[in-house]
């Protein structure tokens, strides 16, 4: 499936990120899906991923945060089994599976127990990002009381 977004792309301006996103994404879904997981939305502004990594321990896997990417990455060293394995089911490949994070999302934790690995994130915006209620006043506007002579005078 070829996801075309140019006619979206002509009638728009600043939104390249986006499109850009949308079909890394769409190219991305026909790709493995190793290992399987969960996306969750636990409140308003917090998030949690949880991931499908039986197999892997604490050191076989990475996580890592960037502006607006985070990367789980796992590698299990081959280690010698004590038997003959007659079958396996159990996938110990590597994988590195990415995820887009949106503007002012962070990491908050991480945590692996009995095969599932946890990542909460939260939406921390910036106090300066936040809308802010502008007060309204009256009187004249103070481009006009500052080209009134009469307060230069006064200064």
């Amino acid at each position: 499936m070829r996801l075309d977004l140019t006619p979206y792309r002509r009638s728009t301006v600043g939104f390249d990120r986006l499109f850009d996103m949308l079909e890394s994404n769409a190219r991305a879904a026909t790709s493995d899906n190793y290992p399987p997981f969960n996306l969750e939305r636990i409140a308003e502004d917090r998030y949690r991923i949880t991931l499908a990594v039986a197999g892997f321990g604490r050191d076989d896997i990475a996580i890592t945060a960037q502006q607006n990417l985070l990367l789980v990455s796992g590698k299990k060293d081959d280690a010698p089994s004590e038997g003959q394995l007659l079958h396996v089911g159990i996938a110990n490949r590597a994988f590195e599976r990415r995820f887009e994070l949106a503007d002012f999302v962070l990491v908050q934790d991480a945590r692996l127990n009995d095969g599932l690995l946890v990542i909460d994130l939260v939406r921390e915006v910036p106090e300066a990002m936040k809308p802010k209620t502008v007060a309204i006043k009256t009187g004249a506007p103070l481009a006009a009381v500052e080209a009134d002579p009469a307060v230069d005078q006064a200064a």
